[in-house]
C-alpha cells in the first residue's frame, strides 16, 4: 500500500519481516554474511602445493581447454617410428637415423623461418623460391667467378634478407596482402635463380667449399656427442633454475626445485640417448648441430626479449597491440626478413646436400614441405601460438614418413598423399583445439 506524501510523491510501507527471518537483535541489527567469499587461487600455486598429483590435474585440465602443446606431434611421431620400425628393422638403426637427422635440416631452416610468419597469422608462399635464389648466388659466385667462400655465403645471407625487406615493405606498408605478396615473389625469384643460372642451369659445389663442409661434416669422437648433449643439459638447467629464482624475487610463481630436476632428467635421457644413437654410426653430424643452435637461439629471442613479446602480441591481438604502442609495419617487415633469411640458410644447406644449385633448386614440395613442418610440429596458422621447436618436430614427422615410404619401396604419390593427410590433421587439430579454447574462456 502507499500514501501520498506532501510533496506529491508516494511513500511505500515494507511489510515486516516473518520473525524467523528478522535478524537477532531487532531489525537495527547488522545483517550477517551467509559465507565469507573464498579468494580466487592462482592455479599454478596449486599444482606446485599437490606434487605429482596437482602437475597429473593440470596436464588433465590443459587438455580439456585444448590446449594440446606439443603432445599430438609427439604421439604421432612415436606412432610413425614404431610402424615403419616393425615393418623394417633398418629403419631405426643408427645409420637411418642419422642420415635423418641430417637431412631435415635444409628444410627445417626454412620451416623455422616459417614459423615467424605464421606467430603473426600470415603465410609466406615464398620461401622455397628464395632458398633455391640464394643457393644459386652462393653457387655462382663461388664457382662460376671465384669470389671468396666466406664473401660468397654472406652476399647469399644478404640477398634473403633484401628479398624479406622488399616483400614486407609491400605488405607492411603498401597493405598489398601477405598472400598475394609472397605468391608474386614465388614467381619473380624464381625467374631471378633461373637469371643468375644462365643458360648452363646447374652449378655443382666442389664438396670442398664452406657450405658442403657445413653439410657433411661429422664429429667422429663420441665425446663430441655426449659433449654437446651434457652442454645442452646443463644450459637448460641453469636457465630453469635462473628463471626460478628470477620469478620467486618478483613474487611470483615459479617451478619448484623437484620439477626442474624432473624435467632436466626426462630431458638428459632423449639427448643422450640420441647421442648414444649418433655414435653408433658416424658421430655427431656439424649440420644437426648448428641446426638445434638457430633453434635455441631463435627460441630465446621469441620467448625472453621485448622483440618476441611484440610478434606474440600482434599474432594474438593487432589492434591491441597497434594500442599498446608496437610499431607493426616494423615487426612485420622485419619477420619477414628473418623469414626470408632463414630460408636463404635453408636453401644452402639443400644445396650442399646435392652438391649443386640447379634450375629445379627450391622446387617441387619443399615450399609445402616446410609450412608443413611448421604447422605439425605445432604452430597456430591462426598466429599467436606456436616455437621454433615446432620446425624440429615437423621436420622429424615428414623426413621419417618419407624415409619410412623410401625404405619400403613406396611411390612418391604415396608419400604425398599421407604427408597431405597429416597436414591435414594437424590443421584439423588446431581449429578444434581454437574452439575448445573459446569454449573455455581461454582465447
Amino acid at each position: 500500500m502507499t500514501d501520498q506524501t506532501p510533496n506529491g510523491g508516494e511513500e511505500r510501507h515494507h511489510r515486516p519481516l516473518p520473525e524467523d527471518t528478522m535478524p537477532k537483535g531487532g531489525v537495527n541489527a547488522p545483517v550477517p554474511v551467509a559465507a565469507e567469499a573464498t579468494p580466487a587461487v592462482d592455479p599454478r600455486l596449486i599444482v606446485r602445493q599437490e606434487g605429482v598429483k596437482g602437475y597429473l590435474g593440470e596436464f588433465k585440465r590443459r587438455l580439456s581447454s585444448g590446449e594440446l602443446g606439443s603432445v599430438p606431434v609427439v604421439l604421432a611421431l612415436i606412432v610413425i617410428w614404431a610402424v615403419f620400425g616393425s615393418l623394417n628393422s633398418s629403419f631405426l638403426s643408427a645409420q637411418n637415423l642419422s642420415n635423418l637427422s641430417q637431412q631435415i635440416v635444409g628444410t627445417g631452416m626454412i620451416a623455422i623461418g616459417v614459423v615467424f610468419v605464421l606467430l603473426l597469422g600470415e603465410i609466406d608462399l615464398s620461401v622455397g623460391s628464395v632458398s633455391g635464389l640464394c643457393a644459386a648466388i652462393y653457387a655462382v659466385l663461388s664457382v662460376t667467378h671465384g669470389v671468396n667462400q666466406g664473401v660468397a655465403l654472406l652476399c647469399a645471407l644478404v640477398g634473403g634478407a633484401v628479398v624479406g625487406l622488399i616483400q614486407g615493405f609491400f605488405f607492411a606498408k603498401v597493405g598489398v596482402p601477405a598472400f598475394v605478396v609472397t605468391l608474386a615473389g614465388n614467381l619473380g625469384w624464381n625467374g631471378l635463380m633461373l637469371q643468375i643460372l644462365g643458360s648452363q642451369g646447374t652449378v655443382n659445389l666442389p664438396g670442398t667449399d664452406v657450405v658442403s663442409k657445413l653439410y657433411s661434416t661429422f664429429y667422429g669422437q663420441q665425446i663430441a656427442a655426449y659433449g654437446a648433449a651434457f652442454f645442452g643439459v646443463a644450459l637448460f638447467l641453469a636457465a630453469s633454475l635462473f628463471d626460478a629464482q628470477r620469478r620467486r624475487a618478483a613474487g611470483i610463481p615459479s617451478r619448484p626445485l623437484a620439477d626442474i630436476v624432473l624435467r632436466t632428467v626426462l630431458l638428459a635421457i632423449v639427448a643422450f640417448l640420441a647421442a648414444y644413437t649418433l655414435n653408433q654410426y658416424k658421430g655427431l653430424p656439424l649440420a644437426l648441430l648448428i641446426f638445434l643452435i638457430f633453434i635455441v637461439v631463435l627460441e630465446y629471442m621469441l620467448r625472453r626479449t621485448a622483440y618476441g613479446r611484440k610478434i606474440f602480441a600482434l599474432g594474438g591481438n593487432i589492434e591491441g597491440a597497434r594500442r599498446a604502442g608496437i610499431s607493426v609495419p616494423t615487426i612485420r617487415i622485419t619477420v619477414f626478413m628473418i623469414c626470408s633469411t632463414m630460408a636463404a640458410v635453408g636453401g644452402l644447406f639443400l644445396a650442399a646436400q646435392i652438391q649443386s644449385a640447379s634450375q629445379t633448386s627450391g622446387g617441387g614440395n619443399l615450399l609445402m614441405n616446410a609450412i608443413a613442418a611448421a604447422v605439425i610440429g605445432g604452430t597456430s596458422l591462426f598466429g599467436g601460438r606456436g616455437s621454433t621447436w615446432s620446425a624440429l618436430l615437423g621436420a622429424l614427422v615428414i623426413g621419417s614418413i618419407q624415409s619410412g615410404m623410401n625404405i619400403e619401396g613406396l611411390s612418391n604419390a604415396i608419400q604425398f598423399m599421407i604427408t597431405g593427410a597429416v597436414l591435414l590433421a594437424a590443421v584439423v587439430i588446431d581449429s578444434l583445439a581454437r574452439r575448445t579454447q573459446k569454449a573455455a574462456g581461454r582465447a
